[in-house]
C-alpha cells in the first residue's frame, strides 16, 4: 500500500512558476514509476509527466515540453513537478499517481488506467 500526499498547488499570474510536490509513504517508493495527471472542470484526467523508477527516463505531454519538468528524490520518497511559464490552459486539479507494475525498456505508462495509487489532488489556478 503506497499513500500520497501532494502539496504546493495555489493561484499564480500567467507566466510564473510553482513547484509541486508528492510525498509518499511506505518503503518501496523506489519501486514505482510516478506520473502526474491534471483535471479541468468538465473535463477527463489528464497525462501530464511520468518518471521511471530511477528517475532517468521522463515523458511529457506534449503541452507542457519545455515548461514542466518531473524529478524524483527516492531518499526522501518524493516526487515533483516544477512548472515554469505557466499559461490560463493550465488550470486544474493535479495529481500524483504511482504505478508498481515493471516495464521493459525505457516505456512508461500514460494512461490513468495503468496507476494503481492517487493522491487526493491540489489545485492550480492560472490566472490571466
Amino acid at each position: 500500500q503506497l499513500q500520497l500526499v501532494e502539496s504546493g498547488g495555489g493561484l499564480v499570474q500567467a507566466e510564473g512558476s510553482l513547484r509541486l510536490s508528492c510525498a509518499a509513504s511506505g518503503r518501496t517508493f523506489r519501486m514505482y514509476a510516478m506520473g502526474w495527471f491534471r483535471q479541468a472542470p468538465g473535463k477527463e484526467r489528464e497525462f501530464v509527466a511520468a518518471i521511471n523508477r530511477s528517475g532517468g527516463t521522463t515523458y511529457y505531454v506534449d503541452s507542457v515540453k519545455g515548461r514542466f519538468t518531473i524529478s524524483r528524490d527516492n531518499a526522501k520518497n518524493t516526487v515533483y513537478l516544477q512548472m515554469n511559464t505557466l499559461k490560463p490552459e493550465d488550470t486544474a486539479v493535479y495529481y500524483c499517481a504511482a504505478d508498481n507494475t515493471i516495464y521493459s525498456g525505457s516505456y512508461i505508462p500514460n494512461d490513468p488506467k495503468d496507476y494503481d495509487y492517487w493522491g487526493q489532488g491540489t489545485q492550480v489556478t492560472v490566472s490571466s
